[in-house]
């Protein structure tokens, strides 16, 4: 596992920064050890560094994967966050969407959110601002990306989208053979 580039590293800070703004930093000090970000195969995953020089013991050609897989670079260069992330993301988030119960299936199949669906939105969501989606017991779904600021949601009509879909758990099912 090698370590990211400059240009890397920063378009990972970007994405991650665009749902947890400046918390960015409580994911790398944390008061249980240090954390890092590494590549492999294009996929960014988040390791403590005390499994990582533990994990430098084992051939290359032999490990699989070390830690929680954050995302992959595309190949256009983009980084895209992987579903693998949404418990590190969640604690931290700063914007969030609470969905009602009848509306939980349709975002856990992979539809957007409507504000009829909308059970609760964070004071203060800007529009096209990363949120993280949970439900009304709160327990984190999926994330996205605001269509509408909390104002316009205010407003909306009742079957605007509030919020893009991004990924959800239900990804865990439709796509296991390519979320490692």
């Amino acid at each position: 596992m090698k370590r990211l580039t400059e240009e890397k590293t920063k378009l990972v800070l970007e994405k991650l920064t665009k749902y947890i703004g400046s918390n960015v930093k409580l994911l790398i000090d944390r008061s249980d050890g240090v954390y890092c970000f590494r590549e492999r195969k294009g996929r960014v995953y988040y390791v403590s560094e005390k499994i990582l020089s533990l994990a430098s013991m084992v051939k290359p050609d032999r490990l699989a994967s070390v830690g929680t897989c954050f995302g992959k670079f595309t190949k256009s260069g983009k980084f895209r966050l992987h579903i693998t992330a949404l418990y590190h993301i969640a604690p931290y988030a700063q914007h969030k969407i609470w969905l009602k119960p009848s509306a939980e299936q349709q975002f856990l199949y992979g539809h957007h959110i409507s504000k009829s669906s909308l059970s609760r939105i964070t004071e203060n969501t800007p529009q096209y601002q990363g949120v993280v989606v949970f439900s009304t017991n709160d327990i984190p779904l999926g994330f996205g990306v605001a269509a509408k600021s909390t104002m316009d949601c205010k407003f909306a009509d009742p079957i605007a989208t509030v919020c893009f879909h991004q990924a959800d758990i239900g990804e865990y099912i439709r796509s296991e053979d390519t979320l490692i």
